[in-house]
Order: structure tokens, then sequence, then C-alpha cells
């Protein structure tokens, strides 16, 4: 019953800034870790950001360390990621998951939205 759906994505020149959206339906999301990760074709899904359910905890991905910010508003059911200085290689889908527990791997993840496309220029 829990369904996940971002949004916010786009096409952007390098150094640009994106906000994705994920917003939550099915069950509070307050007692869960939130994540994104991303996958271009050809590629396997991988770990960008992942947020605690009350919001305190927060981990990145390497790539994306002072660029990326996650964030959370359990009032209102939704995950965030603020992209800035944006890249060319951080073009990907990129996927809004769900976890009871914690982790980087997708594998800990239960539900997953279905994608927003982000397209960096050069």
């Amino acid at each position: 019953q829990v369904r996940l759906e971002e949004s916010g994505g786009g096409l952007v020149q390098a150094g640009g800034s994106l906000r994705l959206t994920c917003a939550a339906s099915g069950r509070p999301i307050a007692a869960y870790a939130m994540g994104w990760f991303r996958q271009a074709p050809g590629k396997e899904r991988v770990f960008v950001a992942t947020i605690s359910g009350s919001g305190r905890d927060t981990e990145y991905a390497d790539s994306v360390k002072g660029r990326f910010t996650i964030s959370r508003d359990n009032a209102k059911n939704t995950v965030y990621l603020q992209m800035n200085n944006l890249k060319p290689e951080d073009t990907d889908n990129y996927y809004c998951a769900q976890t009871a527990g914690w982790g980087v791997n997708p594998i800990f993840y239960e539900f997953w939205g279905p994608g927003t496309q982000v397209t960096v220029s050069s």
C-alpha cells in the first residue's frame, strides 16, 4: 500500500541546481529512513543519500558530498534532495526509497518510486 512518487527532475546546465521531491502515501514515514539512489542505462543502481526517520542523521555518497542535501518533512510525508553545482556525471534516473532499517545498499529498501530523470548538460 506504500507508494512513493518522485518529481522535480529535468534538464539543467552544468553548475545549476535542482530540487527533487519524494511524496509518500500509505503510511506515515516518520518511523522510516528514506534514501535517494540513481541509475544510468547499463549501470547498477547506486546510493546517493539517506536520512533517518527523525531527520537528525544523514549520509551521502562521496561523489555528492558538499553539493547535495537530503531533508524531510514528516508532517507532509515528503522527502527532498537539493542538488547544487550539478555536473554532467550526475545525469541519471533518480529514485526515492524507504527502509525500516538503515543502509546504503538498495537491497535494504522495501519500497521504491518510479524515478525521475535528471539531465545535466555540459
